[in-house]
């Protein structure tokens, strides 16, 4: 009996997205990937061409899993926070990978801007229907929203280390996420203005000083 491709296939992968979110791209070698899925390293370039399309293949895939597991609801931004920082906070990985792919992917693949469409879509949706504030537009909420989810993950750890908690003690983390998901709700759903006017109701590309 020949051997299972797709066996193979998902052992590669899951090498691969161990090895990158560990080293990134540059960092990364298929011959580790190789040997962590006990594969011929040929297969690599059979089954996925060369290191930067198997890299953009996984990013992809941590993605599309992310998107699967935490549905995106334009209607509940705040929870939505909720969901993705849990998420993120068992697969860490996936930061890891996307941080990678920003320093060395920099033009971001066309797979990666039409994973974003909908969501800016159902944005704008929400707020014709005044479930979100229309005081930002769309990218500006969705750019702010993953700030906050991300917010702890990335900061400094000079600046983690000075918190009350250890920076991942549990307790410290739900007390986080509830700050963040207040904040989320804050941005989402009170009006806006830097006048003191309130929210004229009409988007606006930047917030004036």
């Amino acid at each position: 009996m020949p051997p299972d491709a797709t066996a193979t296939k998902k052992r590669l992968l899951t090498a691969a997205y161990h090895e990158f979110a560990q080293f990134g791209l540059a960092g990364a070698r298929v011959d580790r990937i190789a040997e962590a899925a006990q594969a011929n390293k040929r297969l690599i370039y059979v089954h996925f061409g060369n290191k930067d399309d198997l890299f953009d293949l996984v990013v992809a895939n941590s993605l599309d899993d992310l998107a699967k597991a935490v549905p995106f609801t334009a209607n509940d931004l705040p929870g939505y926070a909720g969901r993705l920082f849990d998420y993120l906070l068992d697969h860490p990985q996936v930061l890891r990978l996307t941080g990678w792919s920003q320093l060395e992917r920099p033009d971001a693949p066309p797979a990666q801007v039409d994973a974003y469409r909908p969501k800016i879509a159902a944005i704008a949706d929400a707020q014709q229907q005044n479930l979100v504030t229309r005081a930002v537009t769309p990218a500006d909420v969705l750019a702010l929203l993953l700030g906050l989810t991300t917010a702890w993950a990335n900061a400094s750890p000079a600046l983690r280390s000075l918190a009350d908690q250890p920076p991942w003690d549990p307790e410290r983390l739900r007390t986080h996420r509830a700050a963040m998901t207040a904040a989320a709700r804050a941005l989402t759903t009170l009006p806006l203005s830097t006048s003191g006017n309130g929210d004229t109701g009409q988007p606006r590309t930047a917030l004036t000083p």
